[in-house]
């Protein structure tokens, strides 16, 4: 007597539509690459009455590896943090640090004035302020007696 192991259909389904929602995972490029590295760098995301500002950790690269774009209401900030060669040891303990492309896209709110972006880079963090339009901003209506 031999044993047959079968899985039910919906295992197999769902088998299916996991494979099918990571394929390419975690993204692939506008030129149709897949992006290798799984590296997603941190973002905090701020809004006041003035705009958005969007704060990304970016240790270890400097602002011309750091691309950013705006197209349909869509912020994309793209790069790549590479490896720097160390020096050759008997021995690896651990390997920690995460390398290679990204991609981080944000859909904006139709508030936001996509024509006076400001980005700037510090000390590992890039901070993206996307001021709101001024129709979009909150304002004072004086009420009139009589």
């Amino acid at each position: 007597m031999s044993l047959m192991i079968r899985r039910p259909a919906d295992l197999r389904r769902l088998n299916q539509v996991l494979d099918a929602a990571f394929t390419g995972w975690p993204f692939a490029t506008e030129s149709g690459d897949l992006v290798t590295s799984a590296w997603v760098p941190p973002t905090d995301i701020f809004e006041d009455a003035e705009g958005l500002k969007i704060l990304v950790e970016l240790p270890g690269l400097r602002p011309e590896d750091v691309k950013l774009t705006v197209e349909n209401l869509t912020l994309t900030i793209r790069g790549e943090k590479k490896q720097v060669a160390e020096e050759q040891t008997t021995k690896v303990h651990r390997y920690e640090r995460s390398y290679g492309a990204f991609e981080r896209s944000f859909a904006l709110p139709n508030t936001v004035d996509v024509e006076r972006v400001i980005a700037k880079f510090e000390h590992g963090v890039l901070t993206v302020t996307l001021p709101k339009a001024e129709k979009a901003k909150p304002r004072a209506i004086e009420v009139k007696v009589g």
